[in-house]
């Protein structure tokens, strides 16, 4: 049976608590569509593609991690965004967007998903965003596992061949993980006492400064570091209200 749109959010926003992040997105709707949804899909980034896909699977709800709107707003509709905004219009798709607190969620969260995927007996908060942590440390079991063993597990939980500075202590047991573009958080994973950092995608200088401090650096992919806590958030609201949902998978390299 179809539910409210507006009670399928008020869950999310209930759940992630998205009001108290500083973002630099709208959180929560940005494209209203029906009243009503029996079917919802989840993916990481708005865009032409995925929205044809949700079209084609008859979906009212899209919701994502990357939103259409960032910034300051929108001071014009160009080509590409025209196009994708009637996407959603001719299919009478809503669309909802939650980038940070679907970070930092300890439970539907990217960073805490990927911890316990890495078998973490522990997770503690970790990396600020304006007075927020937005990623995790994960405390591994015993005595942690053989660096060349995390790299793996790391390339078989996300499917993509990681980018791996090997700078590290030969066995780790302390991984700070912050999804998407944290490279930033290097000198405070040291601080923390970490021994490898996971991210998504680093700039050219992170190698140098992986390599000074002693961390092992693993740029896993922006795209497939985020795939999961808007999968699981999908899950949980199918599960929930009594939902179709279908996770719309476009791979990206980066």
């Amino acid at each position: 049976m179809p539910a409210a749109i507006s009670e399928v959010l008020a869950e999310v926003d209930r759940l992630l608590d998205a009001g108290r992040f500083e973002d630099y997105c709208v959180n929560g709707l940005q494209v209203p569509g029906p009243a009503r949804v029996a079917t919802i899909a989840t993916g990481v980034s708005a865009h032409a593609q995925l929205f044809e896909l949700a079209a084609a699977e008859r979906v009212e709800l899209v919701i994502v991690h990357h939103g259409l709107f960032w910034g300051a707003g929108v001071a014009a509709i160009d080509a590409v965004l025209r196009r994708r905004l009637q996407l959603l219009f001719d299919a009478n798709m809503a669309l909802a967007a939650y980038h940070l607190p679907l970070d930092a969620h300890p439970e539907v969260g990217n960073n805490a998903l990927l911890a316990r995927a890495l078998g973490a007996e522990r997770i503690d908060p970790f990396a600020l965003h304006r007075g927020q942590p937005i990623g995790f440390l994960a405390t591994l079991p015993s005595e942690g596992m053989a660096a060349a063993e995390l790299f793996a597990r790391v390339h078989t939980i996300t499917a993509r061949q990681p980018l791996v500075f090997d700078a590290g202590p030969p066995r780790v047991r302390r991984v700070a993980i912050v999804s998407g573009a944290g490279a930033d958080y290097i000198d405070e994973a040291v601080l923390a006492g970490a021994d490898v950092l996971i991210t998504g995608e680093v700039p050219e200088r992170s190698m140098a400064q992986a390599r000074e401090s002693g961390l092992h650096l693993i740029a896993a992919g922006h795209y497939a570091t985020e795939t999961f806590g808007v999968r699981r958030l999908g899950e949980h609201l199918a599960e929930l209200f009594g939902l179709r949902h279908v996770f719309l998978d476009v791979p990206n390299p980066v």
